[in-house]
């Protein structure tokens, strides 16, 4: 493919928009700012308006914040590691799982200020935190995250932005305006590419370690109390192979559908979209294993408590959550992504779908059973999300939704320089 041919591709959802782009935009902010709408009247009504009480404190904010930190996973630890183990075919689709990364972490941090009855007391985590405290764990590891994946996002644009910078003519003057700031007057010389690829790697490197620790610790929230269910050594690791397998499942989400919709099919071929597939089933396999470890561990020998919990998870309050998310959440796509016949972009992507529609069900299994078992008296606690949770739920999937499409009219999708300097025997590059 040439220079011209692919810029003319990679540039022109950056240059034309259609009408379904306006009234996607017009749909996905109405959403996002009825989740805003329901905020408000949870910030002047207090939590009382939500199905949260005083057995159960967390729903799906925490559900939702559980999920949006684990497929943020999806850029830092796919891209880095492809980077590091030099696979060529990772090229086209390292910047749309980067963004995915930064735009997650946007979206899941905000939960939990929205789930504080008194956000404004995040001032004390900040003033007043006790290195004792997993809750102070998290909110650094957080933060370390989202800025780590911003600059890991950033480095690989300079390239593209002083190309825009230098070929694009009719756009806005704010466009314009953006290319040339933040392209560092790049000139392409060598000590400039030497410089930027020294700092891609130092970053692809350091971003690895730093996204395992945040899901860890995420994990550790809930590891380190004595709650039934949560009280568990394998939390660590089963929630970063959670976090890597939603993360997949969400970039092949988002390639079929700028693919189609950018018509990156020269770009995006069936071969990235089976190499993930692969990776998929192969983290599908491992979660899996652990979620069988976790409840045949806990069933054969734990205490009252526990056996209470499997018994409504497998059969009572929360087992047509739970059959969901292993029927189709698990069993299903494995299969799917294990057949060759089925194993086609069409099937990826459905079991893409089912993957992350499980993973987001299992987060709120892992969240609200365990809160609801007895701890003094006989009784369950009782948890029914209200129509503000839902509307919040729904703003924050929008909000993600908006900040990605805005993203695409602002910036290549994909990385130019890098498909251009793909190595000549790479046969993704020569298809």
């Amino acid at each position: 493919m040439s220079d011209e041919e692919m810029e003319r591709i990679v540039f022109r959802p950056l240059v034309y928009s259609g009408r379904g782009f306006y009234a996607l935009v017009v749909l996905l902010s109405g959403l996002t700012l009825l989740g805003v709408y329901a905020y408000i009247t949870q910030l002047s009504q207090g939590l009382i308006v939500t199905g949260m009480n005083d057995e159960v404190i967390w729903g799906i904010y925490i559900t939702n914040f559980v999920f949006f930190i684990g497929i943020s996973h999806a850029g830092t630890l796919i891209s880095a590691i492809l980077r590091l183990t030099k696979a060529e075919w990772r090229r086209p689709i390292t910047r749309m799982a980067e963004a995915i990364t930064v735009f997650a972490l946007i979206v899941g941090g905000s939960m939990i200020l929205i789930d504080m009855g008194r956000p404004d007391r995040i001032q004390n985590v900040i003033f007043f935190g006790r290195m004792q405290s997993a809750i102070l764990w998290d909110f650094l590891s957080i933060a370390t995250y989202l800025t780590g994946s911003f600059i890991y996002l950033y480095l690989p644009l300079i390239p593209d932005l002083a190309r825009l910078r230098d070929k694009l003519k009719n756009v806005s003057r704010f466009k314009m305006w953006i290319y040339r700031k933040f392209s560092l007057n790049w000139k392409d010389t060598p000590e400039q590419k030497r410089r930027l690829e020294l700092g891609i790697g130092i970053m692809a490197v350091l971003i690895v370690p730093i996204a395992v620790s945040v899901h860890t610790v995420v994990s550790w929230i809930f590891g380190m109390t004595t709650r039934a269910g949560w009280h568990s050594t394998i939390f660590g690791p089963y929630f970063v192979v959670g976090a890597i397998f939603s993360g997949i499942a969400s970039v092949i989400i988002a390639m079929a559908i700028l693919r189609k919709a950018y018509g990156l099919e020269k770009f995006l071929k069936p071969k990235h979209f089976k190499y993930l597939g692969l990776m998929l089933l192969t983290l599908n396999i491992a979660y899996l294993y652990f979620t069988l470890s976790e409840y045949l561990t806990t069933g054969y020998s734990g205490p009252e408590a526990e056996a209470l919990l499997l018994e409504q998870i497998f059969g009572g309050s929360y087992a047509t959550y739970f059959w969901i998310f292993a029927v189709f959440g698990i069993i299903i796509p494995a299969f799917i992504l294990a057949i060759p016949k089925t194993r086609t972009i069409g099937g990826i992507v459905v079991a893409s779908v089912m993957v992350n529609l499980g993973m987001w069900i299992k987060r709120f299994i892992i969240t609200v059973p365990s809160l609801a078992v007895p701890q003094v008296g006989l009784e369950w606690g009782m948890y029914s999300p209200t129509w503000v949770e839902w509307a919040i739920t729904l703003g924050a999937f929008s909000a993600f939704s908006l900040l990605f499409l805005l993203f695409s009219k602002f910036f290549p999708l994909i990385s130019i320089w890098e498909v251009k300097e793909a190595p000549a025997t790479s046969d993704e590059v020569s298809e």
